[in-house]
């Protein structure tokens, strides 16, 4: 252009015009000639180009490299220019100008948005089934396998007993309890009540934990927001004599094993025993591996002892829990704390959201106990959609408002919409994350308590065990009924833990 002749002669003195372009002094007078012009000549090319490569701009302006990487820097002082890999497989440095990067950006986003095509709900609850390997044929097995099922249900609060007597089970192979006492004393786990009990209407204090008592298992890396979460919960209840003794000997001590407390306490075991049972009830104390937890909730008539000569022994006592150490020290409670969590802690539960369900949305993370409130986690969203790390986008329909999936959750639900329906039946604890009836599927919602339980036939609730009770949702005939009945009741367990869960497990 003639106006950058001026810009283009500094840079190239020796240069001759042909044919002569005369260049009005007013050009001339814009551009100083103090100004540095080969900066001003990168800038229009970036403003056009879009990303490019600093080799293209120094053949193209037949200048050494060195100079043109001067210019791109003092554009990136300025703001006005960005580098990276902007291309997809490139292996070189690119740089493009900032607004036109943005430009980019939104029209990626709008393209990747317009590509999906949303599933139904029914679809969406297979693709769960197959995220959380429900389905599977072959399961997987070991410590290893069992560390990969706890990354999806990290910070879920399950039932006690729910924990191994449905969600564990369901999802391994020959489920063993060691595994997860391993995990928990090797320090990757941790277990314990995060939301504590609220102080009750007559100011009463609550008793210990029983086998519905909410208990989370989390990763020792995140239990750091783990405990702010539970910072901005309600006040706990009052402690008893014997609870306060104990939790200021491990206040003062740290982690103790239970002969220790004792000592320290100069109580009672069974008064300790009461107590670590109160403190874990209200989610102050936590245990080295999850025996600690069975010997609270296994009856006393079936600790260290063998309830049948043709099973194993059982040691599900306070002895074999390890050290008990406090789950969070009590002295701050909700009015002191914290009202709004950073945007650190908040990135931790999104990422967990979104292993836990693959795709994420309001309706779905409102049923999360621990979820902090949709508007600061479509901030975190956002931000990782706009680094590329996850998609937006509308990924099952009949839900309203922004759904955000990880990539190949994305490429699984594609599968899953092009999978026959077979009609596969499928139970599914109410106390597992899957039970989304009354959330996703039409119907009223099944309280996830231990022992209840929704059957799906090709994502759709067809019956449900609420108690003693079975209902089903669809008329069928005697012998399907019957089917669908052995379905919904069918529940493997380890003998090793029956005593532990209930006579009625089978």
């Amino acid at each position: 252009a003639a106006e950058r002749l001026p810009q283009m002669q500094q840079l190239h003195p020796k240069a001759a015009l042909a044919p002569p372009i005369p260049v009005p002094e007013r050009i001339r007078q814009a551009f100083p000639a103090g100004d540095d012009a080969l900066v001003e000549i990168v800038r229009g090319r970036l403003e056009a180009l879009g990303p490019v490569r600093a080799e293209t701009l120094a053949d193209t302006l037949r200048l050494p490299q060195t100079e043109i990487d001067a210019a791109l820097l003092a554009l990136e002082n300025e703001g006005f220019a960005f580098r990276g890999r902007f291309t997809p497989d490139s292996v070189h440095e690119e740089w493009c100008e900032r607004r036109l990067l943005a430009r980019i950006h939104r029209y990626t986003l709008k393209r990747l948005r317009q590509e999906i095509q949303p599933v139904s709900s029914a679809d969406f609850m297979r693709f769960l089934f197959a995220w959380h390997g429900l389905d599977a044929d072959e399961r997987p097995e070991g410590p290893e396998a069992l560390q990969e099922v706890l990354r999806r249900l990290e910070g879920f609060e399950a039932p006690a007993a729910a924990w191994e007597g449905d969600l564990l089970p369901a999802r391994l192979k020959d489920y063993d309890y060691l595994w997860l006492d391993l995990l928990c004393l090797s320090g990757a786990v941790v277990w314990g009540r995060f939301r504590p009990l609220s102080r009750g209407a007559n100011g009463q204090k609550r008793g210990g934990p029983i086998k519905s008592t909410p208990i989370a298992l989390v990763s020792r890396t995140h239990l750091p927001a783990w405990r702010e979460v539970n910072r901005v919960s309600a006040n706990g209840a009052p402690l008893s004599h014997p609870a306060q003794e104990v939790q200021a000997a491990l206040q003062a001590h740290g982690a103790s094993f239970f002969e220790e407390i004792v000592q320290r306490t100069g109580l009672l075991p069974a008064q300790v025993e009461e107590a670590l049972a109160e403190l874990v009830g209200q989610g102050r104390v936590t245990s080295d591996s999850f025996t600690g937890l069975r010997a609270l909730l296994v009856e006393a008539k079936y600790r260290g002892r063998t309830p049948n000569r043709r099973r194993p022994r059982l040691r599900f006592r306070m002895e074999q829990a390890g050290r008990w150490s406090l789950l969070r020290d009590g002295g701050q409670d909700a009015s002191e704390a914290a009202t709004r969590l950073d945007f650190a802690q908040v990135d931790t539960v999104a990422r967990v959201l979104l292993r836990r369900y693959g795709v994420v949305f309001r309706k779905l993370v409102d049923r999360e106990a621990f979820a902090p409130p949709w508007r600061e986690l479509v901030r975190v969203y956002r931000t990782l959609e706009a680094r590329g790390e996850i998609r937006g986008g509308r990924f099952v329909d009949g839900v309203w408002g922004e759904q955000f999936a990880l990539p190949e959750a994305v490429t699984q639900l594609r599968a899953v919409r092009k999978q026959a329906k077979e009609g596969t039946l499928l139970s599914v604890s109410a106390a597992d994350p899957l039970n989304l009836t009354g959330v996703l599927t039409p119907g009223r919602r099944v309280a996830g308590l231990f022992g209840n339980r929704v059957l799906y036939r090709d994502g759709v609730p067809v019956a449900v065990k609420e108690g003693r009770e079975l209902a089903f949702l669809e008329e069928v005939d005697d012998e399907t009924r019957w089917a669908w009945q052995n379905a919904l009741v069918r529940r493997p367990i380890s003998p090793k833990l029956r005593a532990y869960l209930g006579k009625g497990v089978a």
